[in-house]
């Protein structure tokens, strides 16, 4: 008798996935899209040009010790700013799709352009992409 107790309170204490059709673990409901912006990466052609821009402006100020301090901060601003518009020249917009798996975990999943999946749309992952889910 005490075992049947033991084995139905542990029975119960473990809570198992419990999936909302046959599809299984690979699916789930989309809970929200969403486009995102995605900093741009640098390749270092706009740091090197802002340099050799800044430069030559910085060194046309002063003269002697000056103008080779203005150079020196000429390039380097010149570089930084040069890095931070690449970047900003590169930025992207991006779509995020966002699924509550039946599993109980939440994945995102990116597109580049805007994806034909909407809020309350079932969905499985076939081969790390979504997919609609039709039951079948």
């Amino acid at each position: 008798m005490n075992n049947k107790i033991l084995i139905a309170v542990l029975a119960a204490s473990f809570s198992f996935p419990v999936f909302a059709d046959s599809c299984g673990a690979d699916c789930g409901r989309v809970t929200g899209v969403n486009a995102e912006k995605r900093e741009g990466k640098g390749s270092g052609v706009g740091a090197v040009a802002g340099g050799v821009a800044g430069g030559l402006l910085g060194s046309q100020v002063g003269h002697g010790k000056t103008n080779t301090v203005v150079t020196i901060g000429g390039a380097a601003g010149g570089a930084y700013l040069g890095h931070q518009a690449e970047k900003k020249l590169k930025e992207k917009k991006v779509f995020v799709v966002a699924v509550k798996m039946d599993a109980g975990s939440a994945r995102n999943f990116e597109y580049a352009q805007q994806p034909a999946f909407a809020a309350g749309d079932r969905v499985k992952v076939v081969g790390g992409k979504l997919q609609r889910y039709t039951g079948h």
